[in-house]
């Protein structure tokens, strides 16, 4: 009798693991140099932000949050050094179930962060690479356009114009690619939404059609489907 109960337990912890790993997010990692503050793990489930845990760290920049995750969404790493200046506080990351390692120093905290982990967040760094130069190059139109020491005549001011417009542009039909090419990424449904909402709706319809199941299943799936209805 004691032989099978031990069995059942053992069933019931294997069982009980297995359905905790299932949605389990770790996030760790430390934070060099700092050695007085607060780090806040948030998310937006709907339109609010949230806090989902905080650790108050002091003398060690070592730190472990540990939560459920139904589907693969944005998180944020907030840190509050009491230094009164919130510039470079915020690492925005995808997140997905697993264990996620954040190593980044205290001054230069969102800049020189270095995520692993999650390959939805591997992803969306791709993304987000030919995007700051496609942005990069839009400031540069501007800031040529708006020179003081040297203004320039209205018909090169209209042809950076036109050229700005041709680089944003390219910079639509780069994110809807994006998204069409990577339909088994938690990804695509998320830049459709954040990055190209505005689009033609036969481009965001696109990128709805071709997701996998399990994509078209999760957070942003289901809310690029509702932003669909809402525009037929």
């Amino acid at each position: 009798m004691k032989k099978l109960v031990c069995v059942i337990g053992v069933l019931l912890l294997i069982t009980s693991c297995g359905n905790e790993s299932k949605n389990s997010l770790t996030v760790n990692g430390n934070i060099k140099g700092l050695k007085k503050g607060t780090l806040y793990l948030q998310h937006i489930p709907d339109t609010v932000l949230i806090t989902v845990d905080s650790l108050e760290i002091k003398g060690d920049g070592n730190f472990s949050f540990s939560t459920e995750l139904e589907s693969p969404e944005i998180f944020y790493l907030y840190l509050d050094k009491k230094d009164n200046n919130d510039i470079n506080d915020r690492i925005t990351f995808f997140a997905e179930q697993g264990v996620i390692t954040v190593n980044t120093d205290w001054n230069t905290f969102d800049t020189t962060a270095k995520i692993s982990g999650s390959k939805s967040n591997d992803r969306l760094d791709d993304y987000r690479e030919t995007m700051s130069k496609i942005n990069k190059r839009n400031m540069e139109i501007l800031l040529k356009a708006s020179q003081q020491d040297n203004p320039l005549n209205q018909t090169s001011i209209d042809s950076l114009e036109r050229i700005s417009n041709s680089n944003t542009k390219r910079g639509y039909a780069y994110a809807i690619n994006f998204a069409l090419n990577n339909k088994d990424s938690y990804v695509a449904p998320y830049i459709a939404l954040k990055e190209v909402p505005d689009a033609n709706i036969k481009y965001l319809d696109s990128i709805y059609n071709v997701l996998t199941p399990d994509v078209a299943n999760s957070k942003y799936g289901k809310e690029l489907k509702s932003l669909l209805e809402s525009k037929k």
